[in-house]
């Protein structure tokens, strides 16, 4: 579930605790967890509602002065409304993850086969290990340069390395990314292996 930056952080601060959409069937369930611009936020409650139901105070836990305002962001179709309730769980667990470069043999063998089930899953072949050695010998470069350097298009790229930031080897910036150093530590020790053998 995506939510604007404004409303996450409401959520994170306790200001929004409401969100509404509009979707055919329900897309998240009681009890899920996802990743937001603020970190984890967990679903409390998902009911489909009218959309008469929704109030001047529902609208105002959802981040909008109004009922007339929220109903007013909702997709613009038949598709039933559902109300559902958000709390904010805690912050992004990637953050630690990435400031973590004590690897232990459990750490690095577990690093070297998630590796490599994204190598084998690629259609372009393998690309974790260049990934990773382009981001530390480029860091804070415009990721058109560094998706052309690989040979990729701009957005499979990105996506790719989103695979890397979600295990803790990278950082994105204003600009560009960096290795973590978490990733710092993988790489130095992927780089003493042959070509092949991570």
């Amino acid at each position: 579930m995506l939510l604007p930056a404004r409303v996450a952080q409401g959520v994170a601060d306790g200001s929004v605790d409401l969100a509404f959409r509009r979707w055919k069937v329900a897309r998240v369930r009681a009890g899920s967890t996802f990743l937001s611009s603020v970190g984890v936020i967990e679903i409390r409650s998902v009911r489909q509602v009218d959309v008469d139901e929704i109030s001047d105070d529902e609208a105002r836990r959802a981040g909008f002065p109004t009922a007339a305002a929220s109903i007013g962001k909702l997709r613009r179709t038949d598709d039933p409304v559902f109300r559902i309730e958000l709390r904010w769980a805690g912050p992004d667990p990637r953050i630690a993850l990435r400031a973590y470069d004590e690897l232990s043999d459990d750490d690095v063998a577990d690093l070297r086969t998630r590796l490599q089930r994204l190598d084998d899953r690629s259609s372009h072949g393998p690309w974790t290990r260049a990934t990773l050695q382009l981001i530390g010998r480029r860091p804070a470069v415009v990721s058109t340069e560094l998706a052309a350097e690989l040979g990729r298009p701009r957005a499979d790229f990105k996506l790719d390395v989103r695979k890397l930031k979600k295990l803790g080897l990278t950082r994105s910036l204003d600009v560009g990314y960096e290795l973590s150093p978490r990733g710092r530590a993988l790489l130095s020790l992927l780089d003493e292996t042959p070509p092949g053998g991570a």
